[in-house]
């Protein structure tokens, strides 16, 4: 065993990948030489105050870079050879960008690190669609899509209406997806250096991307109903956002459902300040949700933005969003500025999903599907503290004590699960902790596997202080 300790003052990016790369600055250096146990877990965290969580996810760093083992009640010991670790691991600012997520899962887990679409026989309706593409657009699909047919917007209106809302179809964009046209629009309306607001807690792959392109973040602070106004409004007098990113419905990983009072407070502090509003409706759109849109509280500063990959088919890559009056231009160059534009065949796919009546038709058997899993998500769960909607295909799950979130992640891997702890949600650094975990049960091709990895997680969490000692 050492002595040694990392300086946690020391470089930049998240705390537990500046322990990693000082634990590899010390292997390189030979303050760790081969051989050498690195401190307990437990030991480490104490000693330099920080979560049990964050060591392990600095341990698991290391451990994929190919510079250390480690063994359940073993310990963690430094490897010999260290330089023919794969290099792209070693960077911090590729770890950073990728979240908690490993860069490659590992394989043969049980995915419930994934919200996609299930599969509810998708396959057949798409191959036959793209079947009628290849003949009917012999040419069109082998070049860029230099012309956009009328029917691509006319399927973003359908798709992104709700109730007695439809957008007007010179306002829509289509685009690569949904997170393309979120970045699309923030890299249409902002300029480098100003702030985006995001909710502490959100789909934060859009904030590391909105940092990438040399946007700031402001965290607001949100509760069971979603984004806290008086929060916002605090956010935006003293941090002055360009834009908010907001998922009213179905928040991920939250699942909260923002109620109307909440919504029109936001929408009048957004005008009050001068704030643009992304609404993503990825998720709302599979609930049902009767509540009216914020694009439609203020239509005039909001871009919503929906999609087929979580309710049709995650690898058609679709997606559409509703523009303010006279921005859809300027969205749709900035899209085929960031994304590279956007292929005939995918485009052409998506509009004949949406207005051939199937896109809907896929939606409706994955809610049901969905719902059939949540169910069971009730019963193998019953008796814990959770958030779930019978139409949304993850929940979210609170540990309880002892499990942090980071050291729940780690056992569950050891056991064949992948799940998302709660700092892959952390739109930036936060000092508050949840312990939680975001569960989606979508991906496993059977009910029987989901059922399986449900009771794996619910005999860890039952399993407390012993299964918690098991993975320090």
């Amino acid at each position: 065993m050492t002595t040694w300790l990392p300086d946690i003052q020391q470089g930049q990016g998240p705390l537990y990948a500046r322990i990693a790369d000082q634990i590899e600055q010390a292997i390189g250096s030979g303050t760790l030489p081969v051989g050498r146990k690195l401190p307990p877990q437990r030991n480490l965290a104490f000693d330099i105050g920080v979560t049990i969580g964050t060591i392990g996810r600095a341990y698991n760093i290391v451990r994929e870079r190919g510079l250390v083992s480690g063994e359940v009640g073993r310990g963690t010991y430094v490897l010999d050879h260290p330089e023919s670790r794969p290099p792209e691991q070693a960077d911090p600012l590729t770890t950073s960008l990728a979240g908690t997520r490993p860069i490659n899962a590992p394989a043969g887990k049980l995915r419930f690190d994934s919200t996609a679409a299930p599969d509810v026989g998708q396959g057949d309706v798409l191959a036959k669609l793209l079947g009628d593409i290849s003949r009917e657009h012999h040419a069109d699909i082998a070049s860029y899509a230099r012309n956009f047919p009328d029917d691509w917007f006319e399927a973003g209106c359908q798709w992104l209406a709700r109730g007695n809302f439809r957008p007007a179809r010179e306002t829509i964009v289509p685009t690569l997806g949904a997170h393309a046209a979120v970045i699309a629009v923030i890299s249409a309306v902002t300029s480098p250096g100003d702030r985006i607001a995001f909710e502490t807690l959100t789909y934060s792959q859009v904030s590391r991307s909105t940092g990438l392109i040399g946007r700031r973040t402001a965290l607001v602070e949100s509760d069971e109903f979603g984004l806290v106004p008086d929060d916002f409004e605090r956010v935006c007098a003293q941090q002055h956002p360009k834009l908010a990113f907001l998922m009213p419905s179905a928040q991920n990983p939250t699942v909260a459902v923002m109620p109307l009072d909440r919504r029109v407070a936001v929408a009048e502090i957004a005008r009050k300040y001068g704030v643009w509003l992304v609404e993503d409706e990825v998720y709302g759109s599979m609930t049902g949700d009767r509540v009216p849109l914020v694009a439609e509280l203020a239509p005039e500063r909001t871009f919503l933005v929906g999609g087929l990959s979580k309710s049709v088919a995650a690898g058609v890559r679709g997606g559409w969003v509703a523009c303010p009056p006279h921005f859809s231009q300027r969205v749709r160059i900035a899209h085929k500025m960031v994304s590279g534009g956007l292929p005939f065949i995918l485009a052409e796919l998506c509009a004949r999903l949406v207005l051939s009546g199937a896109a809907s038709a896929l939606r409706n058997r994955a809610v049901e599907e969905i719902t059939a899993r949540e169910t069971m998500a009730r019963e193998v769960f019953s008796g814990l503290e959770f958030n779930s909607h019978p139409k949304v295909p993850f929940l979210w799950l609170k540990l309880p004590d002892p499990w942090l979130s980071g050291t729940f992640k780690q056992a569950a891997l050891q056991e064949g699960v992948l799940v998302d702890d709660e700092d892959e949600f952390k739109a930036g650094r936060a000092e508050r902790a949840f312990h939680r975990i975001r569960v989606g049960f979508s991906s496993p091709p059977e009910r029987s596997e989901v059922r399986r990895g449900f009771q794996v997680l619910r005999r860890l969490l039952d399993s407390g202080r012993t299964g918690y000692d098991s993975f320090d």
